[in-house]
């Protein structure tokens, strides 16, 4: 592990309508700890010192993004959000460049909901991947049974879970290198579903390090329900 943290920038993807919510507006504007979910999942990289600068990819007509109080942060800019996930990444990534940000730099890029990243996986990303030749991501090993299902419902296997990984963000790359990956990857027509696996495509292994199982992605009201209940149980000494 490296003894120095290096500096990092930031993607954050938030275009998304979060369908699967059922709720009357985005996933990420959706309350929690009196807050909306973006903004907890600002706070973690806001508050380190080794932020140098941070992209919000957002969609054009988002009403809600101005009123928050990030939005107003100098460290803050904003992106044009994309069809697909990877689409807004792509774009925030060429807005870093805007900004200044070299090839060689790293790049975390994390989803917009999921707010509960605490600092010390964030250390423990950026201590672990600082001189690796590839970069990777947090993730962590599968825990339960895992079945292969055909199309009619049925099991075909049991899965080996001793080689499977839940991948969570950050994932955390150079710059130039993602953005080449990502770029290649959409003009092949690749479904690239996260940043890893462009990566992959172009022929190289992320590293897998192991976080917190708690660091949720708001997908379903009853992951909301579930952060809801963990912000209400905590105190200020704790946060």
């Amino acid at each position: 592990m490296s003894c120095a943290l290096p500096d990092f920038w930031v993607v954050i993807p938030a275009a998304g309508v979060g369908s699967r919510m059922r709720a009357d507006r985005p996933k990420q504007y959706l309350p929690l700890g009196g807050r909306c979910i973006i903004e907890h999942t600002l706070d973690c990289f806001l508050d380190h010192p080794g932020l140098r600068g941070l992209v919000v990819s957002l969609a054009d007509a988002d009403p809600y993004w101005p009123d928050l109080a990030c939005a107003r942060d100098e460290r803050v800019q904003r992106a044009a959000g994309g069809r697909e996930r990877c689409d807004s990444v792509l774009n925030g990534l060429r807005r870093l460049g805007e900004l200044g940000a070299q090839d060689q730099d790293w790049v975390l890029v994390h989803d917009a909901a999921r707010p509960n990243l605490t600092r010390e996986d964030l250390n423990t990303l950026l201590a672990e991947l600082g001189d690796d030749a590839v970069g990777g991501l947090l993730g962590v090993p599968a825990r339960d049974t895992l079945k292969r299902v055909g199309p009619d419902g049925r099991v075909l296997e049991t899965v080996d879970r001793s080689v499977i990984w839940q991948a969570y963000t950050p994932q955390m790359f150079r710059l130039g290198l993602l953005r080449d990956a990502l770029e290649r990857a959409l003009h092949s027509g690749v479904n690239v579903t996260d940043e890893a696996s462009a990566l992959e495509w172009a022929g190289l292994a992320p590293r897998m390090v192991e976080g917190r199982a708690d660091n949720l992605k708001v997908t379903r009201p009853e992951d909301l329900l579930w952060l809801q209940q963990r912000w209400q149980a905590k105190t200020p000494d704790n946060r």
